[in-house]
């Protein structure tokens, strides 16, 4: 079986919230392996080594080789829970793979043709509805992602999941549910809406001062010598 990554762990006895913790002030992060027909094992991981391997794209959807010591397990991720404030990772989920049976595993897409598709020479936009797939295949015949070719795209049309070509033996699970989504579209570019001033507050921005004050300055100037020739008759 084909693997694209190695990763040392170490079996951990010691579980719960305590012994996880005292594992991470080791720059060690608590992991579980199950499936293959066999009881989960609780391992613990390097951080370090981890978190450079969960740059690569790759390591998300191809097949990983776990060693511990001289025993050897082939092995996918399926979930990775990550520290809501810090750049580290919490808890690791490893699902075991067996070569006769089959995985379901996200796989990513990748774009290509986009500047040359003809919707997009005239005017178009490109919109990314996904970037992934959830597959099912035999470990062999798992492929590392799968094209989406734009080239031929026009204006207001999708790519759909029934268009993406996949190797033989590779099942999209969302088709064989008969849900066939849309996966990227090219369509218009949506003008921006601008509201146009009125000539009154446009003369009133030209000259610097709002044009709503100029009717309550008039009134105010109004209201000034009436109050004087008021106050007059009362002496009088």
């Amino acid at each position: 079986m084909k693997t694209a990554f190695e990763l040392n762990a170490e079996f951990r006895d010691a579980q719960g919230k305590g012994a996880s913790r005292r594992l991470r002030h080791e720059n060690k992060v608590p992991a579980i392996l199950y499936g293959g027909h066999r009881e989960p094992r609780a391992l613990a991981l390097d951080h370090t080594r981890l978190m450079l391997m969960l740059e690569n794209e790759r390591f998300y959807s191809t097949i990983i080789n776990i060693k511990v010591g001289d025993v050897a397990q082939a092995a996918i991720l399926k979930d990775v829970q990550r520290h809501p404030a810090k750049n580290a990772v919490l808890h690791v989920d490893l699902q075991r793979v067996m070569e006769n049976e089959k995985i379901r595993i996200a796989i990513p897409l990748h774009f290509k043709g986009e500047s040359v598709a003809p919707g997009v020479k005239k005017g178009g936009v490109v919109s990314h509805l996904r970037n992934e797939v959830e597959v099912s295949c035999l470990p062999k015949d798992l492929p590392e992602f799968v094209d989406v070719d734009l080239s031929g795209l026009e204006l207001n049309q999708m790519v759909y999941l029934s268009d993406l070509k996949v190797p033989e033996g590779v099942e999209i699970l969302e088709l064989s549910h008969g849900r066939n989504s849309p996966v990227v579209s090219v369509h218009h570019a949506r003008a921006e809406e601008v509201e146009t001033p009125t000539a009154e507050a446009a003369g009133a921005v030209a000259t610097g001062a709002p044009a709503a004050a100029a009717p309550a300055a008039d009134a105010k100037a109004a209201a000034k010598p009436a109050a004087e020739a008021k106050g007059k008759d009362a002496k009088k």
